[in-house]
């Protein structure tokens, strides 16, 4: 009896072996088809460069389409004028007021909201002009008062933009020795910010992948005048022919798929204990201001 057992079983195993040898394999994950123009150029806000977040996202992107990323990393002034001359595909900035502006005379098409963080005032420790836990409007007009240094990008960024908002509401014209416009990015604007014992506004995803490597703290954050939105927008083909406008819609759609909604989620989490940025996708401007 034992045996007769040990037998059909041994012959239901070698069974078993034999189906599995003989069954189909499990094929590998394809590469993505080559589009016909792979090539796509972004122009982009040296915020997204700076903080890294391009570094996870795009080659993502290239993986998953097929698609070859150029970046240009400048201010979003000069991200957007590009776009205007139709000398990119599309465009992911930070200046909404711009972004409209451009919107609305055609140059670019479906503006859509991809994320936002916030800017804030950051400088030294033992703050001078004593704006620690102030309002931004506060802080500005200690600035101006105390004549402490403040370290303008003075580059018509996105965040140059802010700035020279925020001095506009608080009713001064900067001028003077201690107003000092860097003309460079915002990693460079820290150094010299942190070099020169002074202030400056940054968005909070940059400073803190600087944060190591600059003698600054926050001292400002919070007041809703800081929100910092950023969109993606597509060059309109219909102006500029040579657009590649199926790499565009390409790289938007995949910022706002489930897939790059959840790595801008979770990007900095690790590294710096918070998200560097907030995923938006679906939502619209008026759902995050209010107005």
């Amino acid at each position: 009896m034992k045996r007769m057992v040990f037998a059909m079983l041994t012959s239901i195993l070698a069974l078993a072996l034999l189906a599995g040898c003989g069954g189909p394999k499990a094929e590998a994950p394809k590469p993505a088809p080559k589009p016909a123009n792979p090539d796509v150029i972004l122009s982009t806000t040296t915020s997204t460069q700076d903080s890294g977040l391009l570094d996870v996202l795009i080659p993502a992107f290239e993986k998953k389409t097929g698609y070859k990323i150029k970046t240009i990393a400048v201010g979003s002034g000069q991200a957007i004028a590009m776009g205007q001359k139709g000398e990119a595909d599309v465009l992911l900035t930070h200046a909404p007021d711009a972004e409209r502006k451009v919107l609305e005379a055609g140059a670019v098409a479906n503006r859509r909201l991809v994320m936002h963080n916030d800017f804030i005032i950051v400088g030294p420790a033992a703050d001078p002009a004593k704006v620690k836990g102030k309002k931004a409007k506060e802080a500005l007009e200690s600035f101006a008062k105390t004549q402490t240094i403040f370290i303008s990008r003075g580059d018509n960024s996105g965040t140059h933009m802010l700035e020279k908002k925020l001095w506009t509401q608080a009713g001064i014209k900067p001028a003077g020795a201690w107003y000092q416009e860097a003309g460079a990015g915002m990693g460079q604007t820290l150094k010299i910010a942190s070099e020169k014992n002074g202030y400056a506004v940054t968005d909070r995803a940059t400073y803190l992948a600087h944060k190591k490597n600059v003698a600054l703290d926050i001292l400002v954050e919070g007041d809703p005048v800081l929100l910092n939105i950023y969109h993606v927008m597509e060059v309109n083909p219909a102006k500029f022919a040579k657009v590649n406008k199926d790499g565009a819609k390409a790289f938007a759609d995949f910022l706002l798929s489930a897939e790059g909604q959840e790595m801008i989620k979770i990007f900095g989490k690790d590294k710096y204990g918070q998200p560097l940025f907030f995923a938006d996708g679906g939502k619209t401007e008026k759902d995050l201001t209010g107005k």
